[in-house]
């Protein structure tokens, strides 16, 4: 069988460790799909194209290895844009292939021909259009290592059709008689029309595929400055109340995350986890705390962030007290002085940057024992708050309660998925990820729809693993219908959906403030069944006393390799009164 372009980039794909394509189909892209099939890649084929680039994110996040989807052409590309801009977010090395109008009628109004480079060149790290199937190796060499490289991100590869195809059927796609293009006219304007055809089917394919040889690939990866490494150490030592606070970009390198915990703990200071991180330390380090971070950065006297930016997480900096000392370590230069310049600035991979500062630095000693000890004594007065918010009655299961059941319930393997906004939120308190990168959110784009492909894409990276999806009834709405790629693909994922009828992190605020629920009413709609009808398993969840019960049949259904959707039927609280982030 002669060899296309798809095959091409199949075999690219396959040589750089690409395990999963995540795609909805297209005429436009059909070889793409077919040549990753031939390969042994794996082809997913979702409901909607955001859902691809979702799923693709999350084996980045995984793996460390880019994520690859592919869409057809016009709306197809539109509708992965989303789902794009959240990985350029949260830094996640996604290569996004997208179909595209035959080189020859770009521009003439063909089906689905728009200006994709435009649209996606301010979100993609590099976007470009392959123009010559000699161009087809290197461009997709350069991409995969442009995703990884420096600070991560998504990549676009625009794929014309008639450089997917084999050369034999695109000529004849071009042949001015039987083709696409009929002229059957002998005038001198038609032999010039035919000269320009196979002239131009001529420049597209001046290279044998066959002869094509893979390219290896240096992944480029910011080092820290020795010297202020040095710097930084000193000033840590001097610390008497540090505080660190770990975000998601210290875990863009997966293989060496038991080192960063190594190097956290030999620190010595307390740790927040943010993003990505949480789980970092495991379901309960001594050094962990996990509440009232506000109340810690206003008191301690140095604060390591680390691939942590001064953005609205942090109050734009000002959740650091102003005489404190910061030393930020991020492979982002802009977000190293965003908002708050540090004392001591380190450009480059964070994680590389807190395992050579832990080699350095002295282990922890006296004063930060007593400062430990105080911030202890604050978490435990927050979890027996939160404790006493779970035994509150409320009309409905109280959504507290049920997340100190789950945490119970979950076990040492899990990973979470949190897509939604109060009940996820809440989770968020409760839920104690049991190992690092095992807790997969949108990120600081705060992305609605983020779930059921985060939750495929770590089904497939872990397969004989259980992955939580936490839904709230909002966010349930984007991605519902991926339910019926789960049972296609026999991805036993066990979605739990918040459902209190509202979109309850925006109605709780605005109606105090305004006295009005426009817009944020929901019904207490069966959920359960909808997953029905797409194949999986559907419980409902109305008390307190069906959780337990329901957790194990759940369990039980996804075993046996069914997906699962627990409608959880919540009531209202004021948990998080005040959370409107702005």
């Amino acid at each position: 069988m002669e060899t296309s372009g798809g095959d091409i980039i199949a075999s690219v794909l396959k040589n750089q460790g690409v395990a999963h394509l995540f795609t909805l189909c297209g005429g436009h892209i059909s070889p793409i799909l077919v040549g990753c099939k031939r390969a042994g890649i794996e082809v997913i084929d979702v409901r909607h194209e955001a859902d691809a680039v979702f799923a693709a994110d999350a084996v980045a996040r995984l793996t460390g290895k880019p994520g690859v989807a592919a869409v057809t052409a016009g709306p197809g590309v539109t509708n992965a844009l989303t789902a794009l801009k959240n990985a350029q977010m949260a830094q996640s090395p996604v290569v996004l292939l997208g179909g595209a109008a035959a080189t020859i009628i770009r521009g003439r109004g063909s089906l689905q021909d728009i200006d994709q480079i435009a649209l996606v060149k301010s979100i993609a790290k590099m976007a470009v259009t392959i123009n010559r199937n000699c161009d087809i190796v290197p461009v997709l060499a350069h991409a995969l290592q442009a995703a990884r490289s420096d600070v991560p991100g998504p990549v676009f590869v625009e794929c014309p059709i008639d450089l997917l195809y084999s050369e034999s059927i695109v000529r004849q796609m071009y042949d001015p008689v039987s083709g696409m293009a009929k002229s059957t006219g002998g005038d001198l304007k038609s032999k010039l029309f035919r000269f320009y055809l196979q002239r131009h089917v001529n420049r597209m394919f001046t290279c044998d595929f066959d002869a094509m040889a893979p390219i290896a690939l240096e992944v480029g990866v910011p080092s820290v400055d020795p010297a202020r490494l040095e710097k930084a150490a000193r000033l840590w030592a001097k610390a008497s109340r540090p505080v660190l606070v770990v975000g998601s970009q210290a875990l863009l390198q997966p293989a060496k995350v038991m080192d960063l915990a190594a190097a956290v703990e030999r620190l010595g200071a307390p740790v927040y986890l943010a993003g990505m991180a949480r789980g970092l330390m495991g379901r309960s380090h001594e050094l962990q705390m996990r509440h009232n971070r506000k109340e810690a950065l206003r008191e301690a006297d140095v604060v390591l962030l680390a691939g942590m930016p001064c953005d609205f997480r942090l109050n734009y900096g000002r959740s650091i007290q102003a005489r404190a000392r910061i030393i930020a370590a991020n492979r982002d230069r802009k977000d190293l002085t965003l908002n708050r310049r540090p004392a001591i600035a380190l450009h480059g991979d964070p994680c590389d940057a807190l395992c050579a500062l832990a080699a350095t630095v002295p282990a922890g000693h006296g004063p930060r024992r007593e400062w430990l000890e105080q911030l202890r004594r604050s978490e435990q007065r927050r979890e027996e708050q939160i404790a006493a918010m779970a035994a509150t009655p409320c009309e409905g299961v109280n959504p507290i309660a049920f997340l100190r059941q789950l945490e119970d319930f979950l076990e040492a393997d899990s990973t979470l998925v949190a897509d939604g906004g109060d009940f996820v939120a809440t989770a968020a308190y409760v839920l104690r990820p049991r190992g690092p990168l095992r807790w997969l959110d949108p990120g600081a784009f705060g992305t609605l729809g983020v779930g059921a492909g985060f939750a495929m894409g770590a089904r497939l990276c872990r397969r004989e693993e259980e992955v939580w999806l936490l839904y709230g009834d909002g966010a349930a709405g984007y991605s519902l219908q991926e339910f019926d790629t789960f049972v296609r693909h026999g991805l036993p994922v066990i979605a739990v959906v918040g459902n209190d009828g509202a979109w309850a992190q925006i109605a709780r605020d605005q109606i105090k403030i305004f006295g009005d629920d426009v817009g944020t009413a929901l019904r207490a709609t069966d959920y359960h069944r909808v997953a029905q009808g797409f194949g999986a398993e559907g419980f409902l969840v109305r008390s307190a006393e069906e959780i337990a019960p329901t957790l194990r049949a759940a369990r039980a259904a996804s075993r046996q390799g069914r997906p699962v959707l627990i409608n959880l039927l919540i009531g209202k609280t004021d948990f998080r009164e005040g959370s409107i982030s702005m």
